[in-house]
């Protein structure tokens, strides 16, 4: 890591280790939304499925906000270890996800919502994951960054081809969304670090705690508007999310290895592939698919990753690789 990238990217990862008590937000999310489910159903008398969206757009805003014009250009000096990560992320996930829907014979909403969540972007909370577990955090942001850019093509391109099947997937309609609800957000956070000066840093400083919070919340109308379906597959769902975001993680490390990127690289696109845009997919499933059965897989996802990403991060942090912490093997450079 360099030191601009360090000066740069430290300060939001301290954040965000102070938040690794997240996931027990989700839990209580999740908990008091199966306990309550009227009360996170409507508000005001107003659906609350239609808050999904915004919440989505706070949390890329949030996202957009950590990152910098060197995390788009970063993309063309490591361009090997890039492309490879760009392939497995797009081709491991929604394949494994399509195949696990059919191997577990899911109800056909919430098989589109386990292949979706699987051809959405890398999540953000890969990068903090990558700094714990002594990957490459540059070129992890590189990754998030540039995935998020491509997910307008390609997450309509394989969620339809591959979940199409059980349910319409309008392909134009999933890319203007993504567009409107990640693609621009996360542009405008980018714009805004830009041109936040120091009266503009306590902002900037709380967007990551609003979007955990954007988060928990949209976790909680997710799961009290598919309650009987959580309770009905939720079991079975668990499984397959498990199972989803492990062979996210092998594929990710030993598909990095085949190419010859080094061990810091290996554990920086296994992490990226592991850990999926939860909150995109939960998005999409209600914006798009018009489903909260759909949306049950990434909102399942999200938990299970944050939970999986800090215990592979505490692993391998227990593991110092054998090349320095600095440096990614890659010829392109």
């Amino acid at each position: 890591m360099t030191a601009a990238t360090s000066g740069s990217f430290r300060p939001r990862l301290a954040g965000a280790l102070r938040n690794l008590s997240f996931t027990g937000w989700v839990l209580v999310a999740v908990g008091a939304s199966l306990y309550a489910p009227s009360a996170f159903q409507t508000l005001g008398g107003v659906d609350t499925k239609r808050f999904i969206a915004p919440l989505v757009q706070l949390i890329m805003l949030g996202m957009g906000a950590t990152l910098t014009p060197q995390d788009f250009l970063r993309a063309f000096r490591l361009r090997r270890a890039v492309l490879a990560g760009m392939i497995f992320q797009f081709s491991i996930m929604p394949l494994t996800g399509a195949v696990l829907a059919a191997l577990f014979a899911l109800p056909n909403e919430i098989a589109a919502g386990v292949v979706l969540v699987g051809s959405c972007s890398g999540g953000m909370a890969s990068n903090v994951m990558t700094y714990l577990g002594r990957g490459n955090v540059a070129l992890s942001v590189t990754m998030t960054t540039l995935s998020t850019m491509l997910a307008p093509v390609m997450t309509p391109l394989a969620t339809g081809l591959l979940a199409g099947q059980y349910v319409p997937v309008k392909f134009w309609l999933m890319m203007k969304s993504i567009a409107f609800m990640i693609v621009i957000p996360v542009l405008a956070g980018l714009v805004l670090n830009r041109l936040a000066g120091q009266r503009g840093k306590p902002v900037l400083n709380a967007l990551p705690i609003l979007s955990m919070a954007g988060i928990c919340l949209s976790i909680a109308i997710i799961t009290s508007h598919s309650r009987d379906a959580l309770l009905g597959h939720g079991a079975r769902l668990m499984l397959v999310a498990v199972l989803h975001n492990a062979f996210g993680y092998i594929g990710g490390y030993w598909g990095a290895r085949l190419v010859k990127l080094d061990e810091v690289s290996a554990r920086t696109v296994s992490l990226e592939v592991g850990l999926q845009n939860g909150g995109m997919a939960s998005g999409l499933a209600i914006e798009v698919l018009r489903s909260p059965n759909a949306a049950l897989a990434p909102a399942l996802f999200g938990f299970w990753m944050n939970v999986s990403g800090s215990l592979l991060a505490s692993w391998w942090r227990n593991r110092i690789p054998a090349v320095p912490l600095h440096t990614v093997n890659d010829p392109a450079e």
